[in-house]
């Protein structure tokens, strides 16, 4: 402990922190990726006047509570505080919208990544460019708010994400690393930089609006792995640890987002490598050798924080309905007096699923809590089915919401699967449901009929990876993130494989075949009108 110690009071340590849909994660690691301390904090977004958002004020307090939860970690653990480091990393959710003015005022409320509010924007722009525009994209939010006249854009002079935001406000700088970047705006990876023209169209479109900015304008700067980004300033160390005991002039890396952090975290940024993350939403990065042969709109193409092209197969929805049902579950059990701890709760649960039929015997769920793209759902809403002829009990009930978690998700891995042949040699999987043992991870190998890797690191997911990235600034004139990563950080982590079990693989293809039969039940909800 005591040389632990020493390299926190030297300041030879680097922070990561990430901001994710329902916790901010902070890590403290040493120069070789080892994770010495960690804190954190929960929050949750709120959809207000039908807009997924969260509130600036939350966004500071949940930040600085988790940053306080590490040093108190760091506190109890090695009797000191964190006073400097060598780097700091931000990451936080991709996409979304948050605009300001000129003086630094946000224009609107934050419009996060889970908003399906902009199909007319995201139809127009991809076919204007020719390249795939999802509705979450910062730039569909941008065209859509302009489709709708919305008064705030006389005023916008700077458009960024969530990582982008911090960032700012921290070091004062307006970087943003290029996988962050790559869900704002199309990326030219010859170039690293926006697509220059796609910029030249996005003006062409609105110039007749005549507005004083152009899109080049207030877009962030993009920055690759290994640059740096600017120091923590004076004001963004009180903002980030009010008790005045982290210091100024720490070194940043470029804040990137969500995906990039994650692939960072399980070591998928080589061609022909992918990861697949989990929690709220659900995602798979598959970095690429080549483009696709056209556009899809299941499927995302952004970049590694290193720029190099990437497929994202992504889904909305994903862990929010079993924990709807897990802690109802637990509420059960407590009214009769039976007092059990969350995580044994979900893995009981968890384990006795793979008790139940492979096809969840002819079960039917749907975790839609808000829209999702790849199915065509604007809004979301929640439902389960059970047929009379069905086999209803606990172990299909919990089966079939582990299967219709990555339902959506499965439907653009088949794409990139069976229509663009791309060659997968490693994919791994990260994220709070993998966290029981060979569950999750069993289930979803058999569904992608590919073999799925989980790390025990990365269960740490995003702060790893950003601190990983972080800390990358030291080596990254002397090494490749590629090279780093192997060499530096990898090269002794233990990886678990799970292979497809043939069974599994067949009752998931029954089950996919009726997911998508009875999605239009789950549009027949959404229209009436006791949804909202």
């Amino acid at each position: 402990m005591q040389n632990e110690k020493t390299l926190i009071d030297t300041g030879s340590v680097v922070i990561g922190i990430e901001l994710g849909s329902t916790r901010v994660k902070a890590v403290l690691i040493d120069q070789v990726g080892r994770i010495l301390a960690t804190g954190g904090a929960d929050w949750e977004n709120h959809l207000i006047n039908n807009i997924w958002t969260y509130h600036q004020e939350e966004i500071w307090a949940t930040l600085q509570s988790a940053f306080e939860n590490l040093q108190m970690t760091v506190k109890e653990k090695y009797r000191t505080v964190i006073k400097t480091a060598k780097a700091i990393g931000l990451s936080a959710m991709m996409h979304g919208y948050l605009p300001f003015d000129r003086e630094g005022n946000q224009l609107v409320p934050f419009r996060t990544w889970r908003n399906n509010i902009t199909f007319t924007a995201a139809q127009k722009l991809t076919n204007l460019f020719q390249y795939p525009i999802p509705q979450r994209w910062s730039i569909a939010h941008l065209y859509q708010a302009i489709l709708n006249e919305e008064p705030h854009l006389e005023k916008l002079a700077y458009l960024t994400t969530l990582s982008g935001y911090i960032h700012w406000r921290l070091t004062g700088e307006k970087y943003l690393g290029i996988g962050d970047a790559s869900g704002m705006f199309p990326i030219d990876t010859e170039i690293s930089d926006y697509n220059k023209t796609m910029l030249s169209q996005f003006n062409q479109l609105i110039e007749d609006k005549n507005y004083d900015w152009h899109i080049e304008d207030v877009l962030p700067q993009v920055q690759i792995a290994g640059k740096t980004a600017g120091k923590l300033t004076a004001l963004g160390a009180k903002l980030l640890d009010p008790t005045g005991a982290l210091q100024a002039d720490i070194p940043f890396c470029p804040p990137e987002g969500d995906a990039g952090t994650g692939m960072v975290a399980t070591n998928c940024i080589k061609e022909k490598t992918g990861n697949i993350s989990a929690g709220t939403s659900a995602f798979a990065m598959i970095v690429l050798e080549k483009a696709l042969s056209r556009v899809y709109g299941e499927l995302d193409i952004v970049t590694t924080p290193a720029g190099k092209l990437v497929a994202m197969a992504h889904a909305q929805n994903c862990t929010t309905d079993i924990n709807a049902w897990v802690s109802l579950l637990g509420e059960c059990l407590q009214a009769f007096g039976i007092k059990i701890c969350t995580e044994e709760l979900y893995e009981t649960l968890f384990l006795h699923a793979l008790q139940g039929d492979t096809d969840c015997g002819g079960l039917l769920s749907y975790g839609f809590y808000s829209g999702e793209h790849n199915v065509g759902l604007e809004k979301g809403c929640p439902l389960f089915l059970h047929p009379t002829n069905a086999k209803f009990n606990l172990a299909n009930f919990m089966r079939v919401h582990l299967y219709t978690a990555f339902g959506a998700m499965k439907l653009g891995m088949d794409i990139l699967l069976q229509q663009e042949k791309v060659t997968i040699t490693r994919i791994l999987g990260h994220g709070g449901i993998f966290k029981t043992e060979n569950v999750a991870q069993q289930i979803l190998a058999s569904a992608l009929n590919i073999p799925l890797a989980t790390m025990e690191t990365a269960s740490n997911g995003g702060a790893w990876g950003i601190a990983l990235l972080a800390n990358f600034l030291s080596r990254s004139e002397t090494s490749s993130l590629e090279d780093y990563l192997d060499t530096d950080i990898f090269n002794q982590v233990e990886i678990s494989v799970v292979y497809p079990e043939k069974q599994i693989t067949e009752g998931y293809q029954q089950f996919i075949d009726c997911y998508k039969q009875g999605i239009p039940i789950v549009q027949t909800a959404i229209n009436q009108d006791f949804i909202g």
